[in-house]
């Protein structure tokens, strides 16, 4: 009686460590996700100066491959690791590898911050450290929900993801607007500015937070494990090259190693979905999925950051290449605007999230999660009728909306999943709900760069070959810049490069040119002008595609049923094989005794 007692304590967040300790662990995880999402987007308007400072053009085709690592690298250690971290949490303690990831992130932001290397050995030593400082986000990213999960009761665990949720949100515009800053005075600032808050972090969390969790020793599914990180590492990596051009076309979904990594990959996975069946301690136990609302709360999930995960890289690219150039803005300057501009998303996400969170804690997730997907929906649709030189008001208008569906959607989904949980499958099941959102937005980067860069392969050529020789380049040298792969300009905005200069440059041509003709046709609306309208048309194709897989992921949201709970009144209840123990929830109704609910 006393273990169950306190058993039940420790669900209602209000143990022995004392009623404050929920907002202890709120507050330490929230610091950790804000860390780490800083650090995913603060490169984003750090690179220029990054690969200026290590003294290598990232343009250069040689060079592309070490773009995208700097790039991704960081983005898929994290969207691979999430669930073997997360079941390694389960097993060990989850605030054991949490304050593990604090120590790792911080230890290799500061070996980035004292990068001495130039030329290719600088940037592969960057994309070890950020490979590195990836495995650190993981574990933060793989524990702090489960965490948080343990230290709230079921009835305010929703306004606590949609805190932890601001932090993840805000932290991706605090990175633009830090790395636009930081970067021009010292690139190595931008690794540099985590590394206090990493060192109060590990502190702090190695002080205060202890277990509240219930932990199943267990051997670790070394076979699973690997199974798993090789077929997921095979498809994104397949995903991330497919960026390139390959054998004259403008992607490269021609390559056979992109075809062989995408659909090896996938091939590896079923055979991992097969062996998890088959050992004795699985990664992952493939039967939580016949909880409904774990299933469709991850489809959902999946499906949301599938729609959403390339619209704000394609929003940024608008901003940067063609509507901030045309406002006044050098190219220069447009990375860091380009995150000013995006304020309104936090704005929204900042506002609406917590209440979300609040209200799903005394509605339940299915009305709100799926009005906010619908918003989001609507919001994809507006943007459709947007021009490519819109006014500003409207443009921060519809992203804000897009910004509170997504608040309305995000808190109430992951409060949803977790509370469907065994307690001792929370780590693994958070790594799961972020692998599916992690992997999508690579997935949907990759789909909507490459829908642009077709819709791009189309028109540009033609245009950009007429605009060239009419502002009198030689044919030749138009010929030739007009035949380059669209997605260099693409890159070249993206990175705050005047795509002009970058493709004039090596044929020589603007050496042959009056002073005048070069200002015109490396100034703020040449580019703009021609690009626009073959952009608009790759740009409208992504927001259809966002719009239904957006739509696809309301129906999933509507299926997840009504509220469930799970809770275990007793270490050997949390032992109890998953599949007797959800199909006990699919049936029983409302219970205070601490069992499987359905509310």
């Amino acid at each position: 009686m006393a273990v169950q007692e306190q058993d039940q304590a420790v669900e209602s967040g209000g143990d022995r460590r004392g009623v404050h300790y929920k907002w202890i662990a709120l507050s330490n995880t929230t610091l950790g996700i804000l860390m780490v999402t800083i650090n995913q987007s603060i490169l984003l308007i750090s690179l220029p100066d990054l690969f200026r400072g290590i003294n290598l053009n990232p343009l250069v085709p040689s060079n592309t491959s070490y773009f995208l690592w700097v790039f991704m690298g960081f983005m898929l250690v994290t969207a691979v690791l999430v669930v073997s971290l997360g079941r390694v949490g389960d097993i060990y303690g989850r605030v054991r590898m949490y304050n593990l990831g604090f120590a790792v992130f911080t230890a290799f932001s500061i070996l980035l911050s004292v990068t001495w290397l130039t030329g290719s050995a600088g940037a592969l030593w960057i994309i070890i450290m950020r490979v590195f400082q990836g495995l650190g986000g993981a574990l933060l990213f793989a524990n702090s929900t489960a965490i948080l999960t343990d230290a709230f009761p079921e009835n305010e665990r929703g306004k606590a993801m949609g805190i932890n949720g601001i932090a993840a949100v805000s932290g991706s515009f605090l990175g633009l607007m830090l790395g636009g800053v930081l970067a021009p005075i010292e690139w190595r600032l931008v690794f540099l500015v985590s590394v206090p808050f990493g060192v109060f972090g590990t502190i702090w969390a190695y002080l205060k937070l202890k277990d509240n969790g219930i932990r199943v020793p267990a051997k670790i599914d070394w076979i699973g494990n690997a199974l798993f990180a090789i077929g997921l590492i095979a498809m994104l990596t397949g995903i991330v090259y497919s960026l390139l051009p390959y054998g004259g076309h403008p992607t490269g979904w021609t390559n056979p190693w992109v075809l062989t990594g995408v659909f090896g990959g996938i091939a590896v996975l079923i055979l991992f979905s097969w062996v998890e069946t088959k050992v004795a301690a699985p990664m992952f136990r493939l039967g939580l999925f016949k909880i409904r609302a774990f299933t469709a709360g991850n489809v959902a999930g999946l499906l949301g950051a599938l729609g959403r995960g390339g619209i704000q890289f394609m929003l940024i690219i608008w901003l940067q290449g063609i509507w901030l150039p045309q406002h006044g803005k050098s190219f220069a300057e447009t990375p860091l605007w380009a995150g000013i501009s995006m304020v309104p998303l936090t704005i929204g996400f900042a506002f609406v999230g917590p209440v979300a969170g609040w209200l799903s804690d005394r509605l339940g997730a299915r009305l709100l999660a799926t009005t906010g997907l619908g918003v989001s929906t609507v919001s994809f649709l507006l943007l459709e009728l947007l021009p490519i030189n819109f006014q500003y008001v409207w443009f921060a208008l519809l992203i804000f909306l897009f910004a509170v569906g997504m608040g309305l959607f995000f808190s109430p989904n992951q409060a949803s999943v977790m509370n469907s949980l065994p307690p001792d499958q929370r780590g693994a099941g958070a790594g799961m709900l972020n692998t599916f959102q992690n992997s999508a937005t690579v997935l949907s980067m990759g789909l909507f760069f490459t829908i642009v860069t077709l819709g791009l392969a189309a028109r540009l050529p033609s245009q950009l070959y007429r605009g060239l020789v009419q502002a009198g380049v030689s044919p030749s040298a138009a010929h030739l810049v007009a035949s380059e792969p669209p997605i260099g300009s693409l890159f070249s905005a993206f990175l705050g490069y005047n795509p002009v200069k970058e493709l004039l440059g090596p044929t020589g041509a603007l050496q042959h040119m009056s002073a005048k003709q070069v200002a015109y046709i490396t100034g703020r609306s040449f580019f703009p002008h021609l690009i626009e309208q073959p952009f608009a048309s790759g740009l409208h194709l992504a927001f259809l595609f966002a719009a239904i897989a957006t739509i696809v992921a309301v129906v999933a949201s509507a299926l997840r049923g009504k509220r469930y709970f799970h809770s275990a009144p007793d270490h050997a209840g949390a032992e109890a094989p998953v599949d007797v123990l959800t199909d006990e929830m699919m049936e029983m109704p409302i219970s205070t005794d601490g069992v499987a609910t359905e509310a």
